[in-house]
This record gives C-alpha cells, sequence and structure tokens, in this order.
C-alpha cells in the first residue's frame, strides 16, 4: 500500500542521504543552507516527507468535513526546477516580508524560489518565523525531533 502524502518518510539518516544526493552542486549548496536556516529559525530537526521535502515540526489538522492529517509545519523541498518552500497555512498576510523577500513566485502555500542568490535570507527566516506563528493560532504545532 502506498504511504500517505501527509506522512514523515526519513529520519536523520534519510534527510543527510537525500541532501547528499542532490546532483546539481548549487542545488546542493543551496538545499544545505536552507536546512541550516530553518534548524536555526525552528530549533527542530527536520524529516523527510513524501521523498522530497524537508520538513520542520508537525501540526495535526481536522476540517469540519471530518478530513484529519498531520503535515509539517514549514518545509522546503529542493526540486529541479526550482526551490519550493512551504508556509504553512499560506503567505497571505505577508506581503510586506514577501516585498523584501527578492525574486520569487506564489502558490497556494509555496513560495518558489531559482536559487538562494536571488533572494535575502533574513527576509526568509522572517517568512518562516511569520508562517508558523500563525499556523499556530490555527492548528496546533508540534515540534519534529528537537536538535541536540
Amino acid at each position: 500500500m502506498a504511504q500517505a502524502p501527509d506522512t514523515p518518510t526519513g529520519d536523520a539518516a534519510a534527510v543527510a542521504a537525500f541532501l547528499d544526493a542532490i546532483a546539481h552542486p548549487t542545488r546542493r549548496a543551496d538545499a544545505q543552507a536552507l536546512d541550516t536556516l530553518f534548524r536555526e529559525v525552528t530549533g527542530w530537526q527536520p524529516r523527510l516527507w513524501n521523498g522530497s521535502i524537508l520538513g520542520y515540526g508537525r501540526y495535526g489538522y481536522r476540517y469540519d468535513s471530518g478530513r484529519a492529517g498531520e503535515f509539517l509545519a514549514t518545509g522546503f523541498s529542493p526540486r529541479k526546477a526550482n526551490i519550493s518552500l512551504y508556509i504553512m497555512p499560506g503567505y497571505r498576510d505577508h506581503g510586506a516580508i514577501l516585498d523584501r523577500l527578492g525574486k520569487h513566485r506564489t502558490g497556494a502555500a509555496c513560495v518558489y524560489i531559482n536559487k538562494l542568490a536571488d533572494i535575502d535570507m533574513d527576509a526568509l527566516a522572517d517568512l518562516v518565523r511569520a508562517g508558523l506563528s500563525d499556523l499556530a493560532r490555527t492548528w496546533p504545532v508540534t515540534p519534529g525531533q528537537p536538535i541536540s
């Protein structure tokens, strides 16, 4: 049976192997720098979700429809076309931060960047913090594994 899309699939060793396996050297360096930033901002170790997303923390949700589950609280995926930044539950109220971020595109709960050289890392740290704060007002956020 296939794993549910909102289930973490890997521990610290899987995260390290995933980062090391990124073929393009710039994308790999960007992913490692993002991992450092997300660890510093959240204080949490990442888990690998769906085989390609590094997630920091998690939250449980239950909609009025009865659908429930868990998903990463924040994170990123270093995809070939671009880097997807997961800002839950979205970035709708963070226009001022996005204005400082630099070159990016937005989706439903993702911010897409081409490379770290295109963005302001301080603005990204602020965006991650703001997203976690917003998320915690809606759903209970629990840390992933604490950084030891």
